[in-house]
């Protein structure tokens, strides 16, 4: 099961944006991203956002406050019509399935590459063996067994062993393309080489200087167009 939200963020049904819970912290910082604290008519202290800021103002003002208090490790419950950063699609029109849509959006991202090295780049974002989306998702489908076994009868240790062999194929599909990010990095073409490095080979090819001829001293500017052929001269 989820975690109890600490804050709730919501538009209620007179169309008014409030915010419950969280301890000093959390309202000073729902006070910061500039929502208005009340006190009646209820025991506990609530907040909302000042009127007449039109629906667009809300919202904006809405998903900063739950990025503000979800950084410093607070369990937020924003309201999906407030959620600017959500993504609607004909199956989602609400935008409620935000980490799916994030990895959609990492998906085109990688169709769009124009780059190898920029394709391994997003490739790593999956695969990172510790911070990437396949570690995560191997640590998700551990926590959703455990849930599952909890419930300590037939069924709920049934769901927890798939839920368990699925974090254990997770893992595997990891190791297995534990290098697919190099070995896709290296189909492309070496990066340009900086312009220490083009110097450093012009200087080991270029030809010797006559004695007594002036040192040729090179700026960065000239090293980066090093060689230029010379015009052929004209036979009269």
């Amino acid at each position: 099961m989820s975690p109890r939200p600490d804050v709730v963020i919501a538009r209620q049904q007179s169309g008014n944006v409030t915010a419950e819970g969280g301890d000093e912290l959390a309202a000073a910082l729902l006070q910061r991203a500039g929502f208005v604290v009340q006190t009646a008519p209820r025991f506990a202290p609530w907040f909302r956002l000042p009127w007449d800021l039109g629906e667009e103002r809300e919202n904006q003002m809405a998903s900063h406050a739950a990025r503000m208090l979800t950084a410093v490790g607070y369990q937020v419950d924003l309201d999906p019509r407030l959620d600017t950063s959500a993504v609607t699609t004909p199956t989602d029109p609400r935008g409620t399935s935000m980490h799916g849509q994030r990895i959609r959006a990492l998906t085109e991202q990688l169709k769009a590459a124009d780059t190898y090295d920029t394709a391994a780049s997003l490739t790593e974002e999956v695969l990172d063996p510790i911070d990437g989306v396949l570690a995560r998702l191997g640590e998700f489908f551990d926590a959703a067994a455990e849930q599952a076994n909890a419930a300590d009868d037939e069924d709920g240790l049934d769901l927890g062993d798939r839920f368990t062999d699925a974090a254990r194929r997770l893992t595997e599909i990891s190791e297995d393309l534990h290098v697919a990010s190099d070995r896709l990095r290296a189909l492309g073409p070496p990066a340009v080489p900086n312009w220490q490095a083009q110097l450093t080979a012009y200087c080991e090819t270029a030809p010797p200087q006559h004695a007594g001829a002036p040192a040729t001293v090179l700026t960065r500017s000239a090293a980066t167009a090093l060689p230029t052929p010379s015009a052929p001269r004209r036979s009269r």
